[in-house]
């Protein structure tokens, strides 16, 4: 039996970078063997625009395959054989590969696409495609070509040193590499929303920090406890998060006791901003990322987020803003956040929510209700009184 298997893992938009290609290769490359530290023999190297991950055949393929296709800017993964480059090496790998298809898949027919990345093999891929489906058709006598819709695409890559040949492309992510485009901090509630756009960010490139709000005694340490494994998920695709956890309870007794009741939830937001703002300085941070939806509560109005962003200078990263809801929650279930974003403990959002929010807030009236306030004092209390929490890969 061969010891070593084969992963081909291909880069999606990372290839088309032009001048900067070989750093988000590299970048992508340390990034896979991050993801792969726990598997013992296992080797990644970047040739020819492709990266091969060469490992045990004792290590499960399946679980290799989960980790890899983890890893943000990997478009696709095949798990293949490899040959010398000649015509007689390839026919008798790919009957070899087709016959333990046909063992496995029950695989009865087939269709070859050949790609010759060697142009100075001296045959062209729709020869190579034509032989080599010649040689299958006599070594396995129970396949048939069907061009239009086989059991198996058999795809064989000619290159200068050797010859691949694989069946499945299995999507990986796509995106970017992590680490090539920042650091951001995202605002993260136990909702929905929120775990979704700090994904979507760290898809980009961007490094993810966090901030979460509680309002303790009126929300649980277990509703806590449910966003720092909300966190931990995000985290098993864009490595260890730092999150700070932040009491707003004393901000918003302030807020209904000095200000109008229809305003509380933008009031709030704002302070939540300007908090964002100074943790993420303090980290490093260049923009707030934030889980918002146009439209879909009152403070999430186009005049609401205007009013929201008036109180900060940092940008304000909206990834989710034009996407339906059903749509995010989807992409929460395709990522693995939603079962326990749905878990039903209380947000500190809903502690004091008015039961009839202003949804179209103009900013010289909250700016009039924040003259009641000390904001800066309050600001201050809130940022000194952080909680900072090491979120690791659940």
């Amino acid at each position: 039996m061969n010891e070593e298997k084969i992963l081909i893992v291909r880069c999606g938009e990372v290839a088309l970078k032009g001048m900067n290609k070989p750093y988000f290769e590299r970048v992508l490359v340390e990034r896979i063997k991050r993801n792969l530290k726990e598997f013992h023999g296992v080797t990644v190297k970047r040739t020819e625009g492709l990266i091969f991950v060469r490992y045990p055949h004792d290590i499960a393929q399946n679980k290799l395959i989960h980790q890899v296709g983890k890893v943000f800017g990997v478009s696709s993964i095949s798990p293949a054989v490899e040959s010398e480059s000649n015509m007689e090496s390839i026919a008798a790998e790919a009957i070899k590969f087709m016959d333990e298809n046909i063992a496995a898949h029950g695989t009865k027919t087939f269709k070859v696409e050949a790609k010759r990345a060697d142009k100075a093999f001296p045959i062209k891929s729709p020869d190579i495609a034509r032989q080599i489906g010649a040689e299958v058709l006599k070594g396995c006598k129970v396949l048939s070509v069907d061009v239009h819709k086989p059991d198996c695409h058999l795809f064989v890559d000619v290159r200068r040193d050797k010859t691949y040949i694989y069946r499945d492309k299995i999507q990986g992510f796509g995106g970017l590499p992590l680490g090539t485009n920042g650091k951001g901090m995202v605002l993260l509630s136990g909702g929905i929303d929120s775990p979704v756009a700090a994904w979507m960010m760290a898809k980009r490139g961007m490094l993810i920090e966090a901030i979460h709000f509680h309002s303790y005694p009126y929300t649980s340490p277990r509703a806590q406890k449910k966003v720092e494994e909300l966190a931990g998920i995000v985290a098993s695709y864009c490595g260890r998060i730092n999150m700070s956890v932040i009491n707003l309870l004393p901000i918003q007794e302030e807020i209904v006791k000095n200000c109008p009741e229809d305003e509380t939830t933008i009031l709030v937001r704002r302070f939540m901003m300007r908090i964002g703002e100074r943790m993420a300085e303090k980290a490093g941070a260049m923009m707030l990322i934030t889980g918002e939806n146009l439209g879909q509560v009152a403070s999430q109005t186009a005049e609401a987020l205007v009013v929201t962003d008036s109180c900060v200078k940092m940008p304000v990263m909206r990834p989710l803003i034009a996407m339906d809801k059903v749509d995010i929650m989807d992409k929460a279930k395709e990522i693995g956040t939603y079962e326990k974003s749905i878990e039903p403990y209380e947000d500190c959002c809903t502690v004091f929510l008015p039961k009839h929010p202003v949804t179209k807030p103009k900013l010289e009236n909250i700016l009039a209700s924040e003259a009641k306030l000390d904001v800066d004092k309050l600001v201050e209390e809130a940022v000194n009184s952080a909680e900072n929490i090491s979120i690791y890969p659940n």
